[in-house]
Protein backbone atom coordinates (compact mmCIF):
# COMPACT_ATOMS: atom_id res chain seq x y z
CA UNK A 1 0.00 0.00 0.00
CA UNK A 2 2.81 2.21 1.18
CA UNK A 3 4.68 1.47 -2.32
CA UNK A 4 1.15 2.10 -4.16
CA UNK A 5 0.73 5.36 -2.95
CA UNK A 6 4.92 6.55 -3.06
CA UNK A 7 4.15 5.76 -6.36
CA UNK A 8 0.78 7.50 -7.35
CA UNK A 9 2.74 10.59 -5.07
CA UNK A 10 6.21 10.60 -7.62
CA UNK A 11 3.70 10.76 -10.50
CA UNK A 12 1.72 14.12 -9.32
CA UNK A 13 5.37 15.56 -8.57
CA UNK A 14 6.12 14.75 -11.92
CA UNK A 15 3.01 16.05 -13.58
CA UNK A 16 3.39 19.57 -11.51
CA UNK A 17 7.14 19.96 -12.38
CA UNK A 18 6.16 19.30 -16.10
CA UNK A 19 3.80 21.97 -15.58
CA UNK A 20 5.22 23.96 -14.36
CA UNK A 21 7.86 23.92 -17.21
CA UNK A 22 5.38 23.85 -19.61
CA UNK A 23 4.20 27.33 -17.66
CA UNK A 24 7.22 28.74 -17.89
CA UNK A 25 8.19 28.03 -21.57
CA UNK A 26 4.40 29.54 -22.04
CA UNK A 27 6.07 32.51 -20.34
CA UNK A 28 9.19 32.95 -21.99
CA UNK A 29 9.00 31.24 -25.64
CA UNK A 30 10.42 32.61 -28.26
CA UNK A 31 7.63 33.16 -30.46
CA UNK A 32 6.13 36.70 -30.92
CA UNK A 33 4.13 37.23 -27.68
CA UNK A 34 2.15 39.93 -26.02
CA UNK A 35 4.16 40.37 -22.89
CA UNK A 36 6.88 42.25 -21.31
CA UNK A 37 10.18 40.69 -22.47
CA UNK A 38 12.50 43.25 -20.04
CA UNK A 39 14.20 42.31 -17.31
CA UNK A 40 12.09 43.03 -13.75
CA UNK A 41 13.86 45.21 -10.92
CA UNK A 42 12.83 46.44 -7.73
CA UNK A 43 15.36 48.71 -6.67
CA UNK A 44 14.72 50.73 -9.54
CA UNK A 45 15.47 54.22 -8.29
CA UNK A 46 19.23 53.27 -8.92
CA UNK A 47 18.92 51.20 -11.76
CA UNK A 48 17.50 54.54 -14.29
CA UNK A 49 20.08 54.46 -16.84
CA UNK A 50 19.26 51.08 -17.85
CA UNK A 51 15.99 52.49 -19.19
CA UNK A 52 16.29 56.28 -19.50
CA UNK A 53 19.12 57.49 -21.36
CA UNK A 54 17.99 60.92 -20.63
CA UNK A 55 19.11 60.00 -17.30
CA UNK A 56 22.99 59.90 -18.16
CA UNK A 57 24.51 63.13 -16.67
CA UNK A 58 21.71 63.87 -14.34
CA UNK A 59 23.93 63.66 -10.63
CA UNK A 60 27.10 65.95 -12.15
CA UNK A 61 29.17 62.85 -10.93
CA UNK A 62 30.54 60.53 -12.63
CA UNK A 63 28.68 57.14 -11.49
CA UNK A 64 29.61 52.93 -11.52
CA UNK A 65 27.00 51.11 -10.58
CA UNK A 66 26.03 47.05 -10.25
CA UNK A 67 23.02 45.37 -9.85
CA UNK A 68 22.18 41.55 -9.40
CA UNK A 69 18.59 40.32 -9.19
CA UNK A 70 17.41 36.65 -8.49
CA UNK A 71 14.54 36.39 -9.37
CA UNK A 72 11.89 33.56 -8.04
CA UNK A 73 14.56 31.90 -6.05
CA UNK A 74 13.84 27.81 -6.76
CA UNK A 75 11.75 28.21 -9.90
CA UNK A 76 13.19 25.95 -12.30
CA UNK A 77 14.78 28.64 -15.13
CA UNK A 78 14.38 31.41 -13.31
CA UNK A 79 15.62 34.81 -14.75
CA UNK A 80 18.87 35.84 -13.11
CA UNK A 81 19.65 39.50 -14.14
CA UNK A 82 23.36 41.19 -13.45
CA UNK A 83 23.21 45.33 -14.88
CA UNK A 84 26.03 47.49 -14.78
CA UNK A 85 25.96 51.29 -15.39
CA UNK A 86 28.69 54.36 -15.66
CA UNK A 87 27.25 57.46 -16.58
CA UNK A 88 28.62 61.21 -16.01
CA UNK A 89 28.24 64.80 -17.50
CA UNK A 90 30.55 64.98 -20.17
CA UNK A 91 30.48 68.77 -21.83
CA UNK A 92 30.91 67.01 -25.43
CA UNK A 93 28.51 69.20 -27.31
CA UNK A 94 26.90 71.29 -24.95
CA UNK A 95 27.43 72.71 -21.26
CA UNK A 96 25.16 70.14 -19.61
CA UNK A 97 24.97 67.25 -21.58
CA UNK A 98 25.91 63.48 -20.16
CA UNK A 99 26.98 60.06 -21.37
CA UNK A 100 26.55 56.54 -20.01
CA UNK A 101 27.33 53.23 -20.59
CA UNK A 102 24.57 50.01 -19.87
CA UNK A 103 25.26 46.61 -19.96
CA UNK A 104 22.79 43.85 -19.67
CA UNK A 105 23.13 40.09 -18.85
CA UNK A 106 19.71 38.54 -18.84
CA UNK A 107 19.06 34.91 -17.97
CA UNK A 108 15.99 33.25 -18.16
CA UNK A 109 15.61 29.61 -19.27
CA UNK A 110 16.58 28.49 -22.11
CA UNK A 111 17.35 32.60 -23.41
CA UNK A 112 20.59 34.50 -22.39
CA UNK A 113 21.05 37.78 -23.58
CA UNK A 114 23.78 40.44 -23.47
CA UNK A 115 22.77 43.71 -24.65
CA UNK A 116 25.15 46.80 -24.69
CA UNK A 117 23.98 50.73 -24.99
CA UNK A 118 25.63 53.76 -25.51
CA UNK A 119 23.36 56.29 -24.11
CA UNK A 120 23.74 60.02 -24.68
CA UNK A 121 21.65 63.06 -23.71
CA UNK A 122 21.53 67.10 -23.58
CA UNK A 123 20.25 68.37 -20.77
CA UNK A 124 18.74 72.18 -20.47
CA UNK A 125 16.99 74.61 -18.19
CA UNK A 126 13.42 73.99 -17.49
CA UNK A 127 11.41 76.14 -15.49
CA UNK A 128 12.65 75.39 -12.22
CA UNK A 129 13.96 72.47 -12.69
CA UNK A 130 16.68 70.32 -15.11
CA UNK A 131 15.06 68.42 -18.60
CA UNK A 132 17.36 65.67 -19.79
CA UNK A 133 16.40 64.36 -23.38
CA UNK A 134 18.80 60.98 -24.43
CA UNK A 135 18.89 58.32 -27.02
CA UNK A 136 20.92 54.84 -26.75
CA UNK A 137 22.30 52.91 -29.05
CA UNK A 138 23.16 49.21 -28.39
CA UNK A 139 23.59 45.75 -29.63
CA UNK A 140 21.94 42.78 -28.12
CA UNK A 141 23.52 39.34 -28.57
CA UNK A 142 20.45 36.88 -28.27
CA UNK A 143 21.23 33.20 -27.99
CA UNK A 144 18.42 30.49 -27.39
CA UNK A 145 19.46 27.00 -26.51
CA UNK A 146 15.85 24.61 -26.21
CA UNK A 147 18.20 21.52 -24.75
CA UNK A 148 18.59 23.57 -21.65
CA UNK A 149 14.81 22.71 -20.60
CA UNK A 150 15.41 19.37 -20.19
CA UNK A 151 17.89 20.05 -17.22
CA UNK A 152 14.45 21.41 -15.24
CA UNK A 153 12.69 18.46 -15.71
CA UNK A 154 12.38 14.70 -13.57
CA UNK A 155 11.70 12.90 -16.67
CA UNK A 156 14.04 12.30 -19.83
CA UNK A 157 13.46 13.43 -23.26
CA UNK A 158 11.03 16.03 -22.57
CA UNK A 159 10.46 17.27 -26.39
CA UNK A 160 8.73 20.36 -27.83
CA UNK A 161 7.88 19.46 -31.59
CA UNK A 162 6.61 22.79 -32.25
CA UNK A 163 7.60 23.70 -36.00
CA UNK A 164 8.10 27.40 -34.90
CA UNK A 165 10.74 27.06 -32.33
CA UNK A 166 14.18 25.97 -32.92
CA UNK A 167 15.04 22.46 -31.94
CA UNK A 168 18.74 23.08 -30.85
CA UNK A 169 20.34 26.49 -31.06
CA UNK A 170 20.04 30.23 -32.08
CA UNK A 171 21.81 33.16 -31.98
CA UNK A 172 21.96 36.57 -33.41
CA UNK A 173 22.96 40.36 -32.80
CA UNK A 174 19.68 43.02 -32.87
CA UNK A 175 20.68 46.53 -33.20
CA UNK A 176 18.44 48.37 -30.04
CA UNK A 177 17.44 51.55 -30.04
CA UNK A 178 15.87 53.55 -27.05
CA UNK A 179 14.90 57.26 -26.23
CA UNK A 180 13.57 59.42 -22.80
CA UNK A 181 13.30 62.27 -21.08
CA UNK A 182 14.29 62.68 -17.09
CA UNK A 183 13.15 66.02 -15.39
CA UNK A 184 14.51 66.87 -12.12
CA UNK A 185 13.95 69.27 -9.82
CA UNK A 186 14.71 70.04 -5.76
CA UNK A 187 12.22 67.70 -4.30
CA UNK A 188 10.65 66.12 -7.66
CA UNK A 189 11.80 63.74 -10.50
CA UNK A 190 9.64 62.22 -13.39
CA UNK A 191 11.11 60.10 -16.56
CA UNK A 192 9.53 59.03 -19.29
CA UNK A 193 11.30 56.33 -21.59
CA UNK A 194 10.73 54.15 -24.63
CA UNK A 195 12.95 50.89 -25.41
CA UNK A 196 13.13 48.78 -28.54
CA UNK A 197 11.82 51.64 -31.01
CA UNK A 198 12.87 49.56 -33.44
CA UNK A 199 11.42 46.42 -32.25
CA UNK A 200 14.11 44.60 -33.78
CA UNK A 201 13.18 40.61 -35.31
CA UNK A 202 15.48 37.27 -34.84
CA UNK A 203 14.73 35.00 -37.30
CA UNK A 204 15.67 31.41 -37.15
CA UNK A 205 14.65 28.07 -39.14
CA UNK A 206 11.92 28.80 -41.54
CA UNK A 207 9.07 29.41 -39.51
CA UNK A 208 10.94 31.11 -36.27
CA UNK A 209 11.27 34.86 -35.10
CA UNK A 210 11.70 36.41 -32.11
CA UNK A 211 10.37 40.36 -32.04
CA UNK A 212 11.46 42.38 -29.55
CA UNK A 213 8.52 44.76 -28.57
CA UNK A 214 8.70 48.49 -27.88
CA UNK A 215 8.42 49.33 -24.06
CA UNK A 216 7.45 52.60 -22.91
CA UNK A 217 8.39 53.52 -19.28
CA UNK A 218 7.60 56.36 -16.56
CA UNK A 219 8.36 56.60 -13.13
CA UNK A 220 8.35 59.84 -10.51
CA UNK A 221 9.47 60.63 -6.80
CA UNK A 222 8.84 63.65 -4.51
CA UNK A 223 11.01 64.07 -1.41
CA UNK A 224 9.13 65.06 1.63
CA UNK A 225 11.30 66.97 4.30
CA UNK A 226 10.49 65.53 8.22
CA UNK A 227 9.79 68.10 10.87
CA UNK A 228 13.27 66.74 11.96
CA UNK A 229 15.21 67.59 9.02
CA UNK A 230 17.59 64.77 9.48
CA UNK A 231 14.44 62.31 8.01
CA UNK A 232 13.18 62.34 4.62
CA UNK A 233 10.35 60.59 2.70
CA UNK A 234 10.26 59.54 -0.74
CA UNK A 235 6.81 57.88 -1.97
CA UNK A 236 7.77 56.91 -5.70
CA UNK A 237 6.25 54.76 -8.21
CA UNK A 238 7.60 52.85 -11.63
CA UNK A 239 5.43 51.98 -14.69
CA UNK A 240 6.20 49.68 -17.71
CA UNK A 241 4.28 48.78 -20.71
CA UNK A 242 4.40 47.32 -24.13
CA UNK A 243 0.83 48.04 -24.97
CA UNK A 244 -0.56 44.91 -23.92
CA UNK A 245 0.29 44.26 -20.75
CA UNK A 246 1.71 46.61 -17.36
CA UNK A 247 3.33 46.60 -14.51
CA UNK A 248 3.17 49.08 -11.61
CA UNK A 249 4.96 49.38 -8.71
CA UNK A 250 4.83 51.88 -5.71
CA UNK A 251 7.03 52.74 -3.01
CA UNK A 252 7.51 54.84 0.07
CA UNK A 253 11.27 54.89 1.59
CA UNK A 254 12.19 56.67 4.71
CA UNK A 255 15.66 57.92 4.33
CA UNK A 256 17.91 59.28 7.30
CA UNK A 257 20.93 61.87 6.87
CA UNK A 258 20.41 60.98 3.09
CA UNK A 259 22.58 58.33 4.18
CA UNK A 260 20.53 55.15 5.45
CA UNK A 261 17.42 54.47 4.15
CA UNK A 262 14.46 51.52 4.07
CA UNK A 263 10.85 50.93 2.90
CA UNK A 264 8.12 49.10 1.49
CA UNK A 265 6.76 48.71 -2.31
CA UNK A 266 4.20 46.61 -3.89
CA UNK A 267 4.24 45.54 -6.81
CA UNK A 268 0.42 45.17 -8.46
CA UNK A 269 -0.78 41.28 -8.29
CA UNK A 270 2.99 40.20 -8.21
CA UNK A 271 5.20 40.95 -4.89
CA UNK A 272 5.37 42.82 -1.50
CA UNK A 273 8.98 44.26 -1.43
CA UNK A 274 10.71 45.28 1.22
CA UNK A 275 14.66 47.28 0.80
CA UNK A 276 17.19 48.96 2.77
CA UNK A 277 20.27 50.23 2.17
CA UNK A 278 23.43 53.02 2.78
CA UNK A 279 25.98 54.72 2.18
CA UNK A 280 28.88 52.93 3.17
CA UNK A 281 31.88 55.95 2.86
CA UNK A 282 32.77 58.45 0.28
CA UNK A 283 30.34 57.69 -2.14
CA UNK A 284 29.83 53.92 -2.07
CA UNK A 285 26.40 53.07 -1.71
CA UNK A 286 25.07 49.34 -1.05
CA UNK A 287 21.25 48.14 -1.12
CA UNK A 288 19.28 45.18 -1.06
CA UNK A 289 15.44 44.37 -1.39
CA UNK A 290 13.74 41.10 -1.08
CA UNK A 291 10.04 40.31 -2.90
CA UNK A 292 7.84 38.29 -1.68
CA UNK A 293 5.63 36.82 -3.98
CA UNK A 294 1.78 37.29 -3.96
CA UNK A 295 0.86 35.74 -6.75
CA UNK A 296 0.05 32.08 -8.37
CA UNK A 297 3.93 31.56 -8.50
CA UNK A 298 4.29 32.06 -4.39
CA UNK A 299 3.67 28.35 -4.17
CA UNK A 300 6.93 27.97 -6.23
CA UNK A 301 9.39 30.23 -5.60
CA UNK A 302 10.98 31.48 -2.11
CA UNK A 303 11.18 35.03 -3.30
CA UNK A 304 13.23 37.10 -5.22
CA UNK A 305 16.61 38.98 -4.17
CA UNK A 306 18.39 41.87 -5.86
CA UNK A 307 21.53 43.78 -4.20
CA UNK A 308 22.88 46.90 -5.47
CA UNK A 309 26.30 48.46 -5.56
CA UNK A 310 27.53 51.97 -6.39
CA UNK A 311 30.50 54.36 -6.18
CA UNK A 312 30.59 58.20 -7.60
CA UNK A 313 33.55 60.06 -8.08
CA UNK A 314 33.42 64.04 -8.28
CA UNK A 315 33.89 65.68 -11.76
CA UNK A 316 35.98 68.45 -12.34
CA UNK A 317 37.32 70.35 -14.91
CA UNK A 318 40.64 70.60 -14.09
CA UNK A 319 40.87 67.26 -12.47
CA UNK A 320 39.18 63.75 -11.22
CA UNK A 321 39.16 62.73 -7.54
CA UNK A 322 37.21 60.90 -4.86
CA UNK A 323 33.33 62.57 -4.73
CA UNK A 324 33.09 62.96 -0.93
CA UNK A 325 30.03 63.47 0.58
CA UNK A 326 29.17 66.29 3.10
CA UNK A 327 28.30 63.88 5.70
CA UNK A 328 31.83 62.87 6.49
CA UNK A 329 33.89 66.59 5.31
Amino acid sequence: MNDKYKNITDRKKKLLNKSIVLWLFINISIFVANAQQDPQFSQNRFNQLTVNPGFAGSSGLINFSLLNRYQWVGFPGAPVTIVFNAEAAAHIIGENDGIGLSVVNDVIGFEKNVSVGLNYSWRKKVGKGILGSGLSLGLMNKNLDMSEINRWSDFDNFNLTDPGLPQGKASSVLLDIGAGFYYQCKNFELSLSARHLNQPTLLFDETGRYSLRRHYYMSGSYTVQMANERFEVLPSFFFKTEATTWQADVNVIVQFDKRIWGGLGYRVKDAIIMTFGTELWNGIKFGYSYDISTSSLSRYNAGSHEIFLAYSVLLNKKRTHKYRSVRFL
